[in-house]
């Protein structure tokens, strides 16, 4: 399906990223797979690994010089340590997260966009989170993860004309190797966020790829600018309660 297409996944060391990856390898795809940390050994012959920081424009530049004209780019980079309630954010932590976050996918979508201009054609899928659509806890996160929404509208409006689209997804909590790890720590915690979710259980990342395998496909040819919620239908409970109160 994606055979002679040149793609560029940030992030796509592990967990989602790793999944998007294979499988749009297993689709024909060129994969670029961007990422600050080494690239996993299940990477190795599925795509081309470049380290590298999504929020430095010399980092960026590098990655999508060595790609070429790039037909898919998949903005999943993130990062949100030490993040929680305003009055305890640093501003450290609140720079660094809207540089991964929300600078990273500017300065990714920039450099493909140029390429994607000149030949009219291309798809870019943002990763944004159920956190922007509820507002559950992470200040730092929530409002760059919103921003991005914002910005994918913008852009999506901006460049349809090139015949490029631009669409977001919002995925819950989903389950992948490390995250696992986290909540079989925290039973308690993971108990009380599962009750949440009106399907009763976590995603995982292959809910994911599924979502942005379609939206890269020619079976999308007329969604732009649209938000996706992979979210087990926890942003359309109503009032959301906090865990974190």
């Amino acid at each position: 399906m994606l055979k002679g297409k040149t793609a560029v996944v940030t992030g796509g060391a592990a967990g989602i990223g790793q999944e998007i990856v294979r499988r749009l390898a297993a689709e024909g795809a060129r994969v670029i797979s961007m990422d600050w940390a080494e690239d996993s050994p299940e990477n190795r012959g599925v795509c081309e690994a470049i380290r590298g920081d999504v929020s430095s424009a010399a980092d960026v530049k590098r990655v999508f010089d060595a790609a070429g004209p790039v037909d898919i780019l998949v903005n999943n980079a993130a990062f949100s340590k030490g993040d929680g309630f305003l009055l305890d954010l640093s501003e450290e932590i609140w720079d660094r997260t809207l540089s991964v976050c929300l600078k990273g996918v500017f300065l990714c979508c920039q450099a493909a966009l140029r390429s994607m201009v000149e030949k009219r054609a291309g798809v870019i899928v943002n990763i944004s989170s159920v956190n922007a659509l509820t507002g559950i806890h992470l200040a730092a996160y929530t409002a760059a993860k919103g921003g991005i929404i914002s910005l994918t509208r913008v852009l999506a409006a901006q460049y349809g004309r090139y015949g490029i689209r631009i669409n977001t997804i919002c995925p819950g909590t989903i389950l992948s190797e490390s995250s696992r790890l986290h909540y079989d720590a925290h039973p308690e915690i993971t108990a009380d966020l599962k009750a949440l979710y009106p399907a009763g259980t976590f995603g995982n990342t292959a809910d994911i790829a599924s979502a942005v395998l379609f939206l890269v496909s020619d079976q999308a040819s007329f969604i732009n600018g649209a938000t996706l919620a992979i979210d087990g239908g926890l942003s359309a409970v109503h009032p959301l309660p906090s865990l974190f109160q």
